[in-house]
């Protein structure tokens, strides 16, 4: 039901962790995540500790959703030095490619402890159904 779009995210992150450079809004860097069916329904969860809620912005662009986040600096008073500085800051995406089976119009998002789920229903036409056969005294004659 969901697409990766992105093969070189994974030695994008790597070559991240190795030179410490951080995520830009013409660069940004992966966010982790979880992808699974639950009855009705795909769930994406999303990593984002450290995320303000205003911070994120998702959207729906025919089949492609995109999820865009910053994580800013703390704000900090003139007379604190940093010591140490391992959390990363800076923009993270991570855009997924939705089947046709997916209702795209009814997704829920959720923010709770640093994780963003997307809940996206599964479209009624993409639903196992039964076909009734009608009999012969339904069907229109032809030539008649």
């Amino acid at each position: 039901m969901l697409m990766r779009t992105d093969p070189f995210r994974e030695l994008d992150r790597l070559a991240q962790q190795l030179t410490g450079v951080t995520g830009t809004w013409s660069r940004p860097s992966a966010m982790p995540m979880d992808a699974y069916r639950e009855g009705e329904e795909y769930v994406i969860a999303l990593d984002l500790p450290g995320v303000a809620k205003d911070a994120i912005d998702i959207d729906v662009e025919r089949n492609m959703l995109t999820v865009k986040a910053e994580r800013r600096p703390l704000a900090k008073a003139d007379d604190v030095q940093m010591e140490l500085s391992e959390r990363p800051l800076g923009v993270f995406s991570r855009q997924l490619v939705l089947a046709d089976t997916l209702d795209a119009e009814r997704i829920i998002a959720d923010y709770d402890a640093g994780v963003l789920t997307l809940r996206i229903p599964i479209a009624e036409r993409a639903k196992p159904r039964k076909i009734a056969i009608g009999g012969s005294a339904n069907r229109p004659q032809i030539g008649s």
